[in-house]
């Protein structure tokens, strides 16, 4: 479960015994099985939770990079559709991005990450959002 503690969000996991239903500032919630040890695989968390999430990140102007990367993802994903490359005033690219399931246009500047955020990024977003992570 994901969980909103003023402009952070908290991963906290229950087992299903200790799971009582989310608290009201739950951003989200999904159930999963513990992976098999031998498996490789990653399992995200919902489209929804990830959505969330990347709504949330539009607010904070610190983690343009990490919300650039979860704009990519969910492209890859088919959660967004690209719709359009445009540039603002002060010449940064734009990526203009639609998503069928909110019937939303969202517009997320390119701001790759530097070498030095990547790894924190993958981290955060381990930690976060995949059913198996840490």
């Amino acid at each position: 479960m994901l969980v909103s503690e003023g402009a952070e969000l908290r991963r906290l996991d229950y087992s299903v015994g200790a799971w009582k239903g989310p608290p009201e500032q739950a951003a989200g919630w999904w159930k999963s099985r513990m992976p098999d040890p031998a498996s490789r695989r990653m399992h995200w968390a919902p489209n929804d939770v990830m959505l969330h999430f990347f709504e949330e990140l539009e607010n904070q102007p610190a983690q343009a990079d990490m919300r650039f990367v979860l704009a990519l993802l969910l492209v890859r994903r088919r959660v967004f559709r690209e719709e359009q490359r445009d540039t603002d005033d002060q010449g940064r690219e734009l990526m203009v991005l639609y998503c069928p399931r909110r019937e939303a246009t969202y517009t997320v500047p390119a701001i790759p990450p530097t070498p030095d955020r990547i790894e924190e990024i993958q981290g955060e977003l381990a930690r976060l959002l995949f059913a198996n992570a840490d």
